[in-house]
């Protein structure tokens, strides 16, 4: 009976073993893949929001022990035409990732673009259709973006949120606010048009 609980827990080692070193080897190869393709999505996602842009410079700065980083989109004679940056934070089901661009008059959203989120299917995950993004060019800022529900948007910096989804287009929402807040406070204007 000893004999064949040793060669059991031998067996089971084994196969562990090479299980997590397949694992291990499938991470290693597939891990440079995943992060080549998040840039690339990255990348894609600030000319989204600054459609004029031709090419961008990255500006970074260190914010509450956290790394804060600005996208100054140039057009081709390059001229600045706006900013673009990450605004991430929770959802429904979990973290948003957002792309902003800004007008270089920090006064209007010239779009966002939705990264990553895990909303409802077929509810929440509607905040990447083009329809709810749209709604986000040339929105105010000041006093802050604002939803609405079961009704058009009345002020100039608002949107209307999607039916069946409160939570995650008012989670878009705080998450834009509060990006945009840190950012004009770790970069001012004066210092990003230089």
């Amino acid at each position: 009976m000893n004999n064949v609980v040793t060669k059991m827990l031998l067996v089971l080692t084994v196969i562990g073993a090479v299980s997590g070193g397949i694992l291990a080897g499938v991470f290693h190869v597939a891990d440079p893949l995943i992060q080549a393709n998040r840039e690339k999505e990255l990348k894609e996602a600030i000319f989204v929001v600054l459609p004029e842009a031709k090419d961008y410079k990255v500006m970074e700065k260190e914010v509450d022990k956290e790394k804060l980083a600005i996208y100054k989109g140039i057009d081709a004679e390059e001229k600045l035409v706006g900013i673009a940056f990450i605004a991430d934070g929770g959802g429904f089901q979990g973290n948003i990732r957002i792309m902003v661009g800004l007008g270089i008059d920090y006064l209007k959203l010239k779009g966002i673009k939705i990264l990553e989120q895990n909303e409802t299917p077929g509810l929440g995950n509607r905040i990447k259709e083009p329809a709810f993004e749209g709604q986000f060019k040339g929105l105010e800022i000041k006093p802050k973006v604002e939803y609405i529900k079961y009704r058009k948007p009345e002020k100039p910096n608002q949107i209307q949120a999607i039916t069946g989804a409160t939570i995650s287009s008012d989670a878009v929402v705080k998450n834009v606010n509060n990006a945009v807040s840190r950012v004009l406070k770790a970069f001012p204007q004066e210092e990003v048009l230089k």
